[in-house]
C-alpha cells in the first residue's frame, strides 16, 4: 500500500519554472520505479519521465528532454520534477505514479494542475 500526494503545480507564463513534488508514504520500498505522467484536457495521459529507486536509470519523454529533470530523495520518499523553460503545449494534470518489478504503475496519486500561459 502506497499513497502518492503531488503539489508544486499553479499558474505560470512561458519560460518560467516549477518543481513539482510528489510525497510518498506507506510501504514505498515495495515500489521499483516512480514517474511522471501528464494529461491535458481532451488528450490522454502520456508519459512524461521515470526513475529507479537507485536513479540508475532515468528515462525521459521526448517533449521533456532538455527541460525537465526528474529526481528522487529517497530519505524523504519524494519524488520531484524540475520544470524549466515551461511552454503552453506543458499545460496539464501531472501525476505521480510507483510501479513494482513484477509490473507496471500501479500507484498513482491525485494529480496537480500546471497551467502555462504564453
Amino acid at each position: 500500500q502506497v499513497q502518492l500526494v503531488e503539489s508544486g503545480g499553479g499558474l505560470v507564463q512561458a519560460g518560467d519554472s516549477l518543481r513539482l513534488s510528489c510525497a510518498a508514504s506507506g510501504r514505498t520500498l515495495s515500489t521499483v520505479y516512480m514517474g511522471w505522467f501528464r494529461q491535458a484536457p481532451g488528450k490522454e495521459r502520456e508519459f512524461v519521465a521515470a526513475i529507479t529507486w537507485l536513479g540508475d536509470r532515468i528515462d525521459y519523454a521526448n517533449s521533456a528532454k532538455g527541460r525537465f529533470t526528474i529526481s528522487r530523495d529517497n530519505a524523504k520518499n519524494t519524488l520531484y520534477l524540475q520544470m524549466n523553460s515551461l511552454k503552453p503545449e506543458d499545460t496539464a494534470v501531472y501525476y505521480c505514479a510507483a510501479g513494482i518489478s513484477s509490473g507496471g504503475y500501479i500507484y498513482w496519486g491525485q494529480g496537480t494542475q500546471v497551467t502555462v500561459s504564453s
